[in-house]
């Protein structure tokens, strides 16, 4: 249950509101946005803001700009957005603080909206800056702060963290839903449960890990991750992404879950074949590298013996997703399990496909997509976390498919692996 107040525990009929929001949505080169499923997420809590009379102030960051002059990271795109999905007009200011916004806010008529410019057009906005948050306090002329942004509250800044000292602080509707449905999937899982683990580095992921190797009753690895992992087991991986600096940890987890398997029902599963190819772009030659199980290289050389080479990544392949042995296997376990928590794909899903939406390293993820929709019959409770598997979720269309698909990477993470998050923390108890 969540432990902080929220806008149902405040009086906020005709209060002047600043509202944390996290609109940092992919764009085009053309400034267009490609995905608005953040801006979407937060219209609960606006709408319940400007049902209760409020004037409404937003604030977002997007992106990462170069400086102040870096117009690719503008916020305007958003507020057009944000007009046409409220269907009425929300306001624009090209800064974030200063006379502009005050001279702005000032005019806002009840139930009115009003968007600031990027925050981290600021240093001090990722400097956790007292006075920057003071300004921004004072020049929205807030009476009340609401946090709804679940994708920055795993960071103190001036906007999740210092801005709670000047004004009451309270969470938005998403916060609250973000952070109940991990909490409860964490604590009381509807079993067996399963983690689907991908993502380029073990080190990002580390505390996860450790945290599902005591949770979970399944846990299956992948994406550039699995290479290392691999490598801790001694196969040969070519030109790989890899980081050897953490072999030695995945040795150690590896020999953790072997332990675990003696003492529990435990899966802890590595890939046994891969899509490999000698370049990343959508020309790319793939093939299918079987070092384990050997049966698709069996079945492909028939009836001659398979070459060693089709169960050897070469020195110049790289491995670029999970094979189709491999993402049968973790499909199939699915099946099995009430709960699936996925964060991180399987493969390279940037590379774009020739033939369609799906990239020539995207199979692997496509198969679990289909098996959380239930295409195999069973359909597993699913919650979804991690920058990349949202942003494939969120290009493919299916973010209404899934039971959660969280608005935070970074935050999913952490939350889940049991730490604090900041702009959570800052927020009044209930």
């Amino acid at each position: 249950m969540f432990k902080k107040q929220t806008i149902k525990d405040i009086d906020l009929n005709g209060k002047q509101v600043l509202l944390r929001a996290d609109y940092n949505v992919p764009l085009d080169d053309e400034g267009n946005i490609t995905s608005d499923y953040r801006i979407k997420q937060s219209l609960p809590t606006i709408l319940a803001l400007k049902a209760a009379g409020c004037k409404i102030v937003i604030c977002s960051h997007l992106g990462r700009p170069k400086d102040s002059d870096d117009k690719s990271c503008s916020l305007k795109p958003v507020a057009k957005r944000l007009s046409e999905l409220l269907k009425e007009d929300v306001g624009f200011v090209a800064d974030c603080v200063g006379d502009q916004v005050s001279n702005a806010v000032s005019a806002l008529q009840p139930g009115q909206v009003l968007l600031l410019e990027n925050l981290r057009y600021y240093k001090e906005e990722e400097q956790n800056n007292e006075d920057f948050a003071r300004v921004l306090a004072e020049d929205s002329h807030a009476e009340i702060f609401v946090q709804d942004g679940f994708g920055v509250v795993h960071r103190a800044h001036a906007s999740t963290d210092a801005i709670t000292h000047y004004l009451p602080s309270v969470s938005g509707l998403l916060l609250e839903r973000e952070v109940d449905t991990i909490t409860e999937v964490m604590n009381d899982p509807a079993r067996p449960l399963m983690a689907i683990i991908g993502g380029a580095k073990i080190a990002d992921k580390i505390d996860i890990i450790h945290k599902f190797l005591d949770l979970a009753d399944v846990i299956a690895i992948g994406g550039a991750m699995a290479n290392t992992f691999l490598l801790a087991t001694g196969v040969e991986v070519g030109d790989s992404l890899v980081d050897k600096n953490d072999v030695a940890i995945a040795h150690e987890i590896i020999e953790k879950a072997k332990q675990i398997a003696t003492e529990r029902q435990f899966t802890f599963y590595l890939p046994q074949d891969g899509i490999v190819s000698d370049k990343l772009d959508k020309t790319a030659i793939t093939r299918i590298v079987d070092w384990d199980a050997q049966v698709i290289a069996d079945i492909q050389s028939y009836p001659n013996k398979p070459a060693v080479s089709a169960s050897k990544v070469g020195p110049k392949e790289k491995i670029l997703d999970v094979g189709p042995f491999s993402g049968a296997f973790i499909v199939g376990a699915m099946q099995l399990c009430k709960t699936v928590i996925w964060n991180g794909t399987m493969g390279v899903t940037e590379t774009v496909g020739l033939q369609g939406p799906v990239g020539p390293f995207a199979h692997g993820t496509e198969l679990i997509i289909d098996g959380l929709l239930g295409s195999h019959g069973h359909k597993p409770f699913s919650v979804l976390g991690g920058g990349d598997t949202t942003a494939y979720i969120e290009q493919r269309k299916l973010t209404d498919s899934f039971n959660h698909v969280s608005t935070g990477g970074g935050a999913s993470l952490e939350l889940m692996a049991g730490k604090t998050l900041p702009g959570v923390a800052a927020l009044l108890d209930k």
